[in-house]
């Protein structure tokens, strides 16, 4: 059996967009006419330059290979054209790929990737969900900014089953980062905090977001605001480059930090073990290295009791990665959703990811457990230039 084929989906996502303004699925074929899905998380380059990225890669490693080769793979793709380093925009084709793979190798043995990967360590997985706005209600995203309505919809939220909600009030972010709070964000983020956790009381933990805005002294004075109301996490407080300074925050606030979503491989990840920068880890499964990548840093994370909670802002093809990763991890803490799977989310796959009771289900079919509808992909095309998320380009006073 041997790689044969590639198709490169590139799906715009509509309205509302949850997930961002597209997903990249790429589909491998073998030469006995098993199929996989993969799903690339390059937020880097356009639509345009990423598809001749997955597909330079793949003639010139992926073509003609034995799907189970999965390690050789890795070293090579890493290793090309002489890098040899962390590359997030190399390492989000591979990632993709290399799911795909997965699901080829699940089909072949007739077993679901998470038996692959060690076993099913659990039966369902506790899931979490952004606040998004009530679009049935009317509401649209000054939910974000708006700590009364977003209280609200955190209780709604619990009522659905979630025990955990996340919310970032302490936007915008911009390349020109990291800076200072000014006083009126930090007053608008303890007020979410504060009027969230009289809504949910102990029914659902609280998530707090960031996206690195901060210097490491203006991330331990928000901190000390949001300590009284016992978040789960504070996630990425300071930019990802230097996890040393992200140990400055660990060391200095009662609240547990997480991060990940913008590190890729094992080296990137070493480093915020070794510095303690956080306790836990938020890899994204379509731009950290694949999933075997994945479940080595989750093994070395075990050697620093720290706990995995895989990060999605992506499609559903990775949140199925992320799902048997999460299925097989003794250190696993808690997976993100995006909501309960619904809208497009559901509509893009032949059968849904199972949510129920704020925990999804991992599926017992073969390989990711997924397929994706091909005719629903092939009718949202995206035609657009924009980069799958953006930040503001200007200082931010």
């Amino acid at each position: 059996m041997k790689i044969t084929d590639l198709e490169v989906f590139i799906v715009g996502n509509p309205p509302p967009g949850w997930g961002g303004r597209y997903f990249t699925f790429v589909k491998l074929t073998t030469s006995n006419g098993i199929t996989g899905i993969g799903e690339c998380y390059c937020a880097t380059f356009g639509p345009v330059a990423m598809k001749a990225m997955i597909e330079d890669v793949f003639e010139r490693q992926v073509r003609g290979m034995d799907p189970f080769h999965i390690e050789a793979l890795w070293r090579r793709v890493y290793g090309s054209g002489y890098t040899l380093r962390p590359d997030v925009s190399l390492m989000g084709v591979l990632s993709g790929l290399e799911i795909a793979l997965w699901d080829i190798k699940g089909k072949a043995l007739g077993k679901p990737v998470y038996e692959l990967l060690g076993g099913r360590v659990h039966e369902r997985l506790r899931s979490y969900t952004y606040i998004y706005p009530d679009l049935a209600r009317g509401q649209d995203d000054s939910i974000y900014w708006n700590a009364e309505a977003s209280a609200e919809r955190a209780a709604d939220y619990v009522r659905q089953g979630f025990t955990a909600i996340k919310f970032d009030p302490a936007a915008p972010y911009s390349c020109f980062d990291p800076r200072q709070p000014s006083l009126e964000s930090l007053t608008l983020c303890e007020k979410f905090v504060k009027l969230i956790r009289e809504a949910v009381g102990d029914k659902a933990d609280m998530l707090f977001g960031t996206h690195g805005q901060f210097t490491a002294s203006g991330a331990l004075r928000l901190a000390r605001r949001l300590e009284p109301y016992d978040p789960l996490w504070f996630e990425e407080p300071v930019p990802p480059e230097k996890p040393e300074e992200m140990a400055l925050v660990a060391r200095g606030t009662t609240i547990p930090v997480a991060t990940g979503e913008r590190l890729t491989t094992k080296y990137e990840f070493a480093r915020v073990l070794e510095c303690r920068a956080a306790s836990i880890l938020q890899m994204a499964l379509g731009r950290v290295g694949g999933l075997w990548e994945a479940k080595k840093i989750a093994a070395m994370a075990e050697t620093y009791y720290a706990q995995i909670a895989p990060h999605l802002y992506c499609g559903p093809v990775e949140g199925a990665a992320n799902i048997h990763f999460a299925a097989s991890l003794p250190n696993f803490l808690i997976l993100e959703s995006i909501e309960t799977w619904g809208g497009f989310h559901t509509e893009i796959l032949k059968s849904p990811i199972r949510w129920e009771d704020g925990y999804v289900i991992p599926p017992s079919e073969p390989g990711l457990g997924i397929e994706l509808n091909e005719a629903v992909a092939r009718a949202h095309p995206y035609s657009g230039d924009k980069l799958h998320l953006e930040m503001t380009n200007t200082p931010i006073g």
